[in-house]
């Protein structure tokens, strides 16, 4: 009879099998894996379409020039196509549409799923390993971004592989791994990245909504908090709908407003061309004003 406390002669050690599975979960996703150079910046990126790179937006430089290293270690140079910090996500063009181009599953990754991170430094793969500590719904970043699910992962990220991928342990990559507040790393979901790069080729930017106004927290006589117009852009909507420097903000659409950041959210792509009521009080007297939600001017 055999002794269930002796491993099995004919098995394979458990670890090895999954280190060679690892392995190969980094190796089928390197390909598509580019490293993204720019002004005293090192990151990664992945092929999205054929001569398009998405990478994070975070870590690309403002300015100068901007390269990519291929799998391998050819080094060819790219040029910005479009960056939209609300959602971290820009898009470089390059001269070569023979790399092979990454696919992204939609599926959603479920809560102590396994993830691997795969990006590069110099042409040559980075990975780590981690489990997916929380898969929730869709959220605003603070920039107002439309995120389609909040995805974090817990794994030790270097900086290079910032804009890599995330991969499940079927293979499938499921999203870009940035870096949150703290160095918490964030996945940019698939569903984000296809919805806004698609938007970034077409128009270089994402549009956002945009009033006019510099704004700033305040304290109500009765307790409340609204935000109050410390300027006033006298071609911007607000200034079209009559809003004065000094007036503060209590509500939009009958929706209190208790912070700035509250009110920026509130101007995504979809908001551009809207009209919304603004709640105000004008020298302690309630005022209502519609508002026509323009498009923020580029800087």
């Amino acid at each position: 009879m055999a002794d269930p406390n002796k491993p099995d002669a004919g098995a394979s050690p458990p670890l090895p099998q999954l280190s060679a599975a690892l392995a190969t979960l980094v190796a089928g996703a390197a390909p598509y894996i580019v490293s993204v150079l720019s002004h005293r910046s090192r990151a990664s990126g992945f092929v999205w379409r054929p001569g398009l790179i998405v990478t994070a937006s975070e870590a690309l430089a403002e300015e100068g020039e901007i390269a990519v290293v291929l799998p391998g270690g050819e080094r060819l140079p790219a040029t910005l196509a479009g960056r939209d910090p609300t959602t971290d996500i820009a898009l470089l063009r390059i001269n070569r549409i023979d790399v092979p181009q990454s696919t992204l599953a939609t599926e959603p990754v479920a809560p102590g799923a396994l993830a691997v991170t795969v990006g590069a430094r110099d042409g040559v793969p980075v990975a780590a390993l981690g489990i997916v500590s929380l898969s929730g719904p869709a959220w605003r970043s603070l920039r107002g971004g439309e995120i389609d699910a909040r995805i974090e992962v817990d794994a030790r990220l270097s900086r290079a592989a910032e804009g890599g991928l995330a991969v499940d342990a079927a293979g499938r990559a499921f999203g870009m791994v940035v870096f949150g507040p703290r160095r918490r790393v964030l996945i940019i979901p698939s569903a984000t990245i296809e919805r806004v790069a698609a938007k970034l080729e077409a128009h270089g930017r994402v549009a956002r909504g945009y009033v006019g106004l510099g704004l700033q927290p305040v304290k109500l006589d009765d307790g409340g908090i609204g935000v109050m117009a410390m300027s006033v852009d006298p071609k911007g909507p607000a200034a079209t709908a009559g809003i004065r420097q000094g007036d503060v903000i209590v509500a939009l659409n009958g929706q209190q407003i208790r912070a700035v950041p509250a009110l920026w959210r509130a101007l995504g792509p979809d908001s551009v061309g809207t009209t919304v009521t603004l709640s105000l009080r004008r020298a302690g007297e309630p005022v209502e004003v519609s508002v026509t939600i323009g498009e923020r001017p580029q800087a």
